[in-house]
């Protein structure tokens, strides 16, 4: 048993804050995979400046969700890959299915919070700064990101009982994301333009909804495959 999620789980009544910070523990001491995914946000940026350079609006934009969109799956994906059997068991015995899969929506949502701001931090530093209204655009790509994380942390809860789960995580996500990465385009393009397009809140309002749904979808569905 890693003494770390040992140590955690003794600490800590409240078995969802342990379990994140649990995994925030292994996430800076296993610093490899954190500095891998920085790498992979910053390589990709990079060869789109050299391919495309500064491009116009609507390309920033695409481009940047895109990228968020494999960013999350590289960053996502590995949420349920690392935990074996053994340790599953005694997550089993410490804290009920709810508890854990919530921690692990907590934990890639703040995850993906990071990386959507270095994201459009290194966005704004090599292909320009198109947007009109940066603080507007912040919170959006934090909203997206964390819709992201939500949807996939999700797949790869089902996909970890497969035994193709990368495959299975692309099969299931991509067609139920596609809607959404569009739509998160579509409210985006508010902080390019000071005229306020007809109905932005109720995208907005639809985008939380959806996350809402993800959410509950997670905490019915999960104790079914535990017990598995």
């Amino acid at each position: 048993m890693n003494p770390v999620v040992e140590n955690v789980s003794m600490k800590n009544p409240n078995p969802i804050i342990a379990l994140v910070k649990k995994e925030l523990l292994l996430e800076t001491r296993q610093q490899y995979t954190l500095y891998g995914i920085f790498l992979y946000v910053a390589s990709t940026i990079f060869v789109v400046y050299l391919s495309m350079g500064q491009p116009e609006d609507k390309v920033w934009n695409g481009l940047f969700w895109v990228i968020q969109l494999f960013v999350c799956v590289n960053a996502v994906a590995k949420s349920f890959l690392a935990e074996s059997r053994g340790r599953m068991l005694y997550f089993y015995s410490i804290a009920g299915a709810k508890d854990f899969v919530l921690s692990k929506l907590i934990f890639n949502s703040i995850l993906m919070l990071v990386m959507s701001c270095i994201s459009l931090a290194i966005f704004t530093l090599l292909l320009g700064n198109p947007i009109e209204y940066g603080w507007r655009f912040l919170g959006i790509a934090c909203l997206g990101g964390i819709s992201l994380s939500l949807v996939f942390t999700f797949l790869a809860a089902i996909a970890a009982k497969a035994q193709q789960q990368s495959a299975l995580m692309a099969i299931m996500g991509f067609p139920i994301i596609i809607p959404q990465l569009l739509l998160l385009m579509k409210i985006s393009t508010a902080a390019f333009s000071a005229v306020i397009q007809a109905g932005l809140m109720q995208m907005v309002f639809l985008l939380v909804g959806l996350d809402i749904l993800v959410v509950a979808l997670a905490i019915i569905l999960f104790p079914f495959l535990w017990k598995d």
